[in-house]
């Protein structure tokens, strides 16, 4: 299986980490965090891999290179204007469905072997990773009738279930892309499902973390001492 990071993004909420160094080479523990996700990709038998590439590009490509020191082979492609999270796959050539998708901000554990067996013996055009998300709000929340109170809940916990930023797309998801214009995974998951087509959740509780705020990039480094992306 071919495996595809989009890494094009500025990380600006990563600022102002990011005004010198793309994120996919801020550190983890002693690791880009780029460097993390193709070993873990490596670990798993994944060795093609293409890199979309946008803000930062030059210093992405001079650190990995063509990938051999890394035990992967890379290739890369370059976006003169933003294409969102799902138009850059139009510019890879020889891209052969199924493949993975996964967002360059991402450290997980998670099988994507047994992600892409799901895939295909579901017969899936495309899978979603997902995990469960809780959220509690710091509030009561009440419940009413008219201006009657008739019960009262102490800061209640929601769970939602959220998509992983990880993907696998089989042949009609690739060609619902459109060339040449920002589209983006929620706009490519729409599409599919106007048209009638086979999308799928694949529900994981491996090790996840997705790096999007200066936080969780400190939380980062320290799940990078507790398990090891690569093992």
């Amino acid at each position: 299986m071919q495996a595809v990071i989009v890494a094009g993004g500025c990380g600006t909420r990563l600022q102002p980490f990011t005004f010198s160094i793309p994120k996919p080479l801020l550190p983890v523990g002693e690791r880009p965090i780029l460097e993390h996700i193709l070993m873990r990709l490596r670990s798993q038998g994944i060795k093609s891999v293409t890199l979309t590439l946008g803000y930062g590009a030059e210093l992405i490509e001079a650190y990995f290179g063509d990938g051999r020191k890394f035990g992967v082979n890379i290739a890369y492609t370059r976006e003169k204007k933003p294409l969102g999270t799902a138009g850059p796959l139009k510019l890879i050539r020889g891209l052969k469905p199924p493949f993975l998708v996964m967002n360059g901000d991402i450290l997980t554990k998670l099988d994507f072997n047994r992600l892409r067996r799901f895939h295909a013996q579901n017969r899936a055009d495309l899978t979603i990773a997902v995990r469960k998300y809780s959220d509690q709000l710091p509030f009561g929340t009440l419940e009413i009738a008219g201006d009657a109170v008739t019960g009262i809940t102490e800061k209640p916990v929601k769970e939602y279930l959220i998509s992983a930023g990880i993907y696998v797309l089989g042949g009609a998801a690739l060609a619902a892309v459109p060339r040449g214009r920002f589209f983006t995974m929620p706009d490519l998951v729409k599409a599919l499902l106007r048209g009638g087509k086979r999308v799928l959740k694949y529900e994981f509780k491996d090790p996840w973390l997705a790096i999007e705020r200066v936080s969780q990039l400190e939380e980062a480094g320290r799940a990078a001492k507790a398990w090891t992306c690569g093992a």
